[in-house]
């Protein structure tokens, strides 16, 4: 019985060892947070005319005049 106890204990170091000689290692520290700079929105010219559409509707204007609310603050709990 106490062999099969030793034999599960080394089986498990030797797995742990393992493990962390073969795991991949970060070079680089943590990316940086992205900011409202870093995006890249599509703005129609200043004076062109805008269709306002009401529910879905398709169109083949390529202006993109919403693209939501990007938060880059970070989040608070």
């Amino acid at each position: 019985m106490w062999f099969a106890v030793a034999k599960f204990v080394a089986v498990l170091v030797a797995s742990y060892l393992l493990n962390q000689v073969m795991a991949r290692r970060n070079k680089t520290s943590t990316p940086e947070a992205a900011t409202e700079d870093d995006l890249s929105v599509p703005q129609p010219d200043e004076g062109t005319p805008q269709c306002v559409f009401f529910g879905d509707c398709w169109t083949a204007d390529w202006c993109v005049l919403c693209y939501g609310n990007y938060r880059y603050e970070p989040i608070k709990k």
